[in-house]
């Protein structure tokens, strides 16, 4: 089949409106939105429904069509963006955005994949309901996208990965058949659970369609503190203090640079600085609970007399507001994006042990100074967990592109001290394209055979999102 008449055929699944082919049309599709990844395609496609879909690979499938699934193109290792020359098409879920029903009772939502995040958060929230799932690109991710990377957040420590928050999946095959597993059951023992094959697959396994979603009860009561402090080690000595007064109702507990603090206030529109004096370090502290009589408030002042007896912090700031509190996180949401307003900025997605977070920044930060002097390291992220976000912003006043060329080279020192400290590349973005050549450098040569035989089982053509993951 010809390629026009191939993009005819598409034309008579999806109609001709849904069969992108002029260039202006596909740009959104085709750059990642770090400008790291370009690719180009000879159509992107954008069904309206599952049965679409299925319609799609089912031609695919007798075509040999390579499909490159993408959602709200968020992605960070490029695993969404089609490669140059490749003819991979692009296959959007945007259009499938409905929420299917809401179950205030049973706690769970099921809804389809193109379904924007900010969104489900809303629709729980009119529930008295949460989902815990939060992320900076929050109003722009799709929940397909989440689900297909394993997304984690700034909610894992208290209510886990992506992978935690899904009880069913609806998922399109690589051959066209749909495999129904929307189910609400938070027990079912009936051999192996195959929504956790596509949980993290970057689609690569099959597209996912839909899902069912746990929920949660909505907090009566948050506290949002940012507090000051020298060093890591103190920060982790801190989660500690914190977790012995309030244990799971501490949601979240993140570290951040005085450097990333700099660019998040310096770049963001109407940032200012919550404290009379900057700090080497911070700590962005939230307790919550759903329970009004939990004193929250007594809590929260109990953390912080013993964490000043122990002499961990030298101020702390205690937001008086909703938006007080949202104004903290914002500093905290936007301190990926605001890198790039610096320059050059190479990306580490990083996780080790929790009690080793201190000991790997300490490393970690003078090996790169030492690796590229004048750059500044501005490592932030979700020390609860002990995924680090280890990002390095180019010297001042030294060519990006010089600068970016060290890409690999960087990631070989900081990947080293990574393993050295028994953790992982990749914490939550993923691996894509970015980190695919370094997955058998950190898999046993059984986990890379097996997870060779998945692919080879589910699309033994190769299909599905080609060169990504594996």
């Amino acid at each position: 089949m010809t390629p026009e008449s191939l993009i005819r055929a598409f034309q008579e699944v999806l109609g001709e409106a849904h069969v992108l082919t002029e260039a202006a049309d596909q740009a959104p599709y085709l750059v990642e939105w770090r400008d790291r990844f370009k690719g180009s395609t000879p159509m992107v496609l954008r069904p309206g429904s599952t049965a679409e879909v299925a319609a799609c690979m089912k031609l695919a499938n007798a075509h040999d069509v390579a499909i490159v699934p993408q959602g709200g193109n968020t992605g960070l290792v490029g695993g969404q963006i089609p490669k140059n020359g490749e003819s991979e098409v692009v296959l959007s879920l945007s259009r499938l955005n409905k929420i299917r029903s809401v179950d205030p009772l049973g706690r769970t939502m099921t809804v389809e994949a193109g379904t924007i995040l900010q969104t489900i958060h809303e629709r729980a929230e009119e529930h008295d309901l949460i989902f815990p799932l939060t992320l900076g690109a929050q109003g722009s991710c799709q929940i397909g996208g989440n689900i297909a990377t394993n997304a984690g957040g700034t909610a894992v420590l208290s209510y886990g990965n992506t992978r935690e928050l899904v009880l069913g999946l609806e998922v399109v095959l690589a051959n066209g058949d749909v495999w129904e597993g929307l189910r609400t059951l938070r027990k079912d023992n009936t051999g192996y659970d195959l929504k956790q094959l596509f949980i993290g697959s970057e689609g690569t396994l099959g597209i996912i369609t839909a899902a069912t979603l746990r929920l949660f009860t909505k907090p009566s009561a948050v506290e949002v503190a940012l507090c000051g402090l020298d060093s890591p080690h103190q920060a982790l000595s801190l989660l500690s203090v914190a977790q012995k007064h309030a244990g799971h109702m501490v949601t979240g507990f993140e570290l951040l640079p005085q450097v990333g603090m700099q660019f998040s206030v310096k770049h963001q529109e109407n940032a200012r600085y919550p404290m009379s004096e900057e700090h080497p370090w911070y700590v962005l502290l939230e307790l919550s609970c759903g329970s009004k009589d939990i004193d929250l408030a007594s809590l929260t002042e109990a953390i912080f007399e013993e964490a000043f007896e122990e002499e961990l912090l030298n101020d702390a700031v205690l937001a008086q507001s909703t938006t007080q509190a949202d104004d903290f996180w914002r500093l905290r949401h936007g301190m990926s994006e605001v890198q790039k307003c610096e320059g050059g900025s190479i990306k580490h997605d990083v996780s080790v042990p929790v009690v080793e977070v201190p000991a790997f920044l300490d490393e970690a930060i003078a090996a790169v100074e030492a690796f590229v002097p004048g750059c500044r390291p501005v490592p932030f992220g979700h020390m609860g967990d002990g995924n680090i976000h280890f990002n390095i912003s180019q010297p001042v006043g030294e060519d990006k592109q010089a600068f970016l060329a060290q890409w690999d080279a960087v990631n070989e020192v900081v990947h080293g001290i990574v393993a050295k400290y028994g953790g992982s590349i990749s914490a939550e973005h993923g691996i894509g394209v970015l980190k695919r050549d370094l997955l058998p450098g950190v898999k046993s040569p059984v986990e890379m055979a097996m997870m060779r035989a998945i692919k080879q089982t589910l699309d033994p053509k190769g299909l599905l999102n080609p060169g990504r993951v594996l």
